[in-house]
């Protein structure tokens, strides 16, 4: 068992290493830096309170990048109810737009291929994001999206399909994915 001091220090660490991963994953996510943020430092804040049940089945990169997600859906979802309720009460929200710089590391990192991603069906994007742009193994996105590894083979090869169609379309060539 580790003590409190132990956890700080394990998480100060994991937090070097792994939040730049974290945020870049969230902006995909979210499309949104602030929440991106937030959710980064949520992250690490849940790891720490939670550190009792990371087992080292798995590294603590995709522990992590499994709570991210998690964190990423609920904001989502939290997100789309209100979007609704305003729209129901006819309310306009207001929209915090990230500084011209942030905007520019954004799509530096991000670029041309993010907006064909962005067209593809969630589970396609999180199967790609994951396997491909972050490079998790099959079983490590298998944790982190809660499915068998064979649901995340045939996704990522019909999402790789889909995002070759589009890319594609859109007259782009690329490095061969898969």
């Amino acid at each position: 068992m580790f003590s409190d001091n132990e956890k700080k220090v394990k998480l100060r660490d994991w937090y070097e290493h792994h939040s730049d991963s974290i945020f870049k994953y969230l902006v995909i996510m979210l499309k949104d830096v602030h929440q991106a943020e937030d959710l980064t430092q949520e992250t690490f804040i849940k790891g720490y309170k939670s550190f009792h049940h990371f087992d080292y089945l798995s590294s603590e990169k995709t522990w992590l990048f499994k709570i991210a997600r998690n964190l990423a859906i609920d904001s989502l979802r939290r997100e789309k109810r209100t979007r609704l309720i305003k729209q129901i009460l006819h309310v306009k929200e207001n929209t915090v737009s990230p500084s011209s710089e942030q905007l520019v590391v954004i799509q530096e990192e991000i670029g041309e291929f993010y907006h064909i991603l962005s067209g593809l069906k969630e589970t396609y994007r999180e199967v790609i994001l994951l396997r491909k742009v972050k490079e998790f193994s099959t079983k490590e996105t298998a944790l982190i999206l809660g499915w068998s590894e064979s649901k995340v083979k045939s996704t990522l090869s019909r999402g790789l399909s889909e995002l070759e169609s589009k890319l594609i379309e859109e007259g782009f060539t690329y490095e061969e994915l898969s």
